[in-house]
């Protein structure tokens, strides 16, 4: 399989090397977590040629012995070498049955400098200061963004045309090296179901797994709705366990995760944040085109879903803006800076083109507005408020 260096995510694992913190690698199956790490440990090798490197990884067969804490600890402490800088790397860590004792151990004596990936259910960001008596370092994978993807396979049919592909083939490069577009959906499908699903059943024990794979589906099929448990479950009719606890327990276990992320809303005006009415987004499209196929296909939705995830994916938190009783698709802020984000299919009529910018046009504070839409144009401004071509706006890193 081609490999491309994921160089944000990269410089992230340089900045914080030889910090006494426990790094930690996390992001929804499949999005290349471990190949991260080879290439963090390839970065290694070429600056520091004395480093000392010990690499676990708990899905090759020869570190099956290793999957208990007192065993891997006793590997990783037999393989020091004093004087040189070493390093621990250990991919799907949660294989290792009492593994925090170990990565605790290894901590305390600070010998090493750690890095580890490990299935989400399993090593939840809300259980890391729990798992773990050392500071954590979180680093977030996601999903080959359009700029990667471009990368990966260039742009000889132009942006619009790679972008069209893209838009059908989503973010999972586990699927890239397939020739045919079912091959490749069913890769995606069958890591949802037999990866991600799975970890979810086991971590949390399941006991209704039917009713957590119809509350994937119908959170899939009503991307960036307003929603809420209670509303959920009264829609799962027909399963007498579709109760809105039940429901809430099973969307904050697709959430823990990372197949799904919650966005709150918040009041522009009011400037506070609501408590009821969230939406979700899937950590990646191509999940929804997987399961569900093109049926009641709305793309203005899966655009939308693609800017939340490629906003997240720039470091910015995010919350659905009410300003009285319109709706603007995204308010995003990153440090002392906030922008105003809507997100369109077709723009091109002029009654959506008003529809589009009115909510935005309202807003009158001095914070950047866009409007992101497939125009297949350049960028232009309109009263202020800047017109983004999607494809162009996703291709910039």
């Amino acid at each position: 399989m081609k490999l491309i260096e994921r160089k944000s995510y990269l410089q992230k694992l340089i900045d914080v090397e030889g910090t006494p913190d426990i790094k930690v690698v996390t992001g929804v199956r499949r999005s290349g977590k471990s190949k991260l790490l080879e290439a963090f440990k390839h970065h290694v090798v070429s600056s520091d040629p004395g480093a000392n490197i010990i690499h676990v990884n708990f899905n090759l067969i020869e570190f099956e012995g290793l999957m208990e804490y007192h065993a891997l600890d006793e590997f990783v402490r037999a393989a020091y070498v004093p004087g040189a800088s070493n390093y621990v790397i250990i991919d799907e860590v949660q294989m290792c049955e009492g593994f925090e004792r170990a990565i605790n151990s290894f901590h305390a004596s600070e010998n090493f400098d750690i890095y580890i990936t490990g299935s989400n259910a399993f090593l939840l960001s809300s259980d890391l200061a729990t798992l773990f008596t050392g500071r954590t370092f979180e680093i977030e994978v996601f999903p080959f963004s359009f700029a990667e993807y471009l990368a990966y396979f260039g742009e000889e049919e132009g942006i619009d045309g790679a972008f069209d592909r893209y838009v059908h083939t989503g973010g999972m490069s586990g699927s890239y090296p397939y020739k045919n577009e079912a091959d490749r959906s069913a890769y995606v499908k069958d890591v949802f179901e037999t990866l991600i699903m799975r970890d979810i059943r086991q971590k949390y024990d399941v006991r209704n797994p039917d009713l957590l794979n119809r509350l994937s589906e119908f959170l899939m099929d009503n991307v960036s709705n307003v929603t809420s448990a209670r509303s959920v479950a009264s829609s799962l009719e027909g399963d007498t366990e579709a109760n809105h606890k039940t429901v809430g327990s099973y969307i904050e276990y697709l959430c823990n995760a990372y197949a799904f992320y919650k966005v709150r809303r918040y009041d522009i005006r009011g400037k506070k944040y609501l408590s009821s009415g969230d939406k979700y987004y899937l950590s990646d499209h191509s999940f929804r085109l997987a399961k569900l196929g093109t049926r009641n296909m709305d793309w203005g939705r899966v655009y939308e879903n693609m800017v939340a995830i490629e906003l997240l994916r720039r470091g910015y938190e995010l919350y659905v803006g009410k300003l009285y009783q319109k709706e603007v698709d995204f308010v995003a802020m990153r440090g002392s800076e906030k922008m105003y984000v809507q997100v369109s299919d077709d723009i091109s009529a002029f009654a959506t083109f008003e529809r589009e910018v009115d909510p935005l046009l309202r807003i009158r504070d001095g914070y950047p507005k866009f409007l992101i839409a497939r125009t297949r144009h350049e960028t232009y401004d309109h009263e202020g408020i800047m017109i983004h071509d999607l494809a162009r706006w996703l291709s910039a890193e």
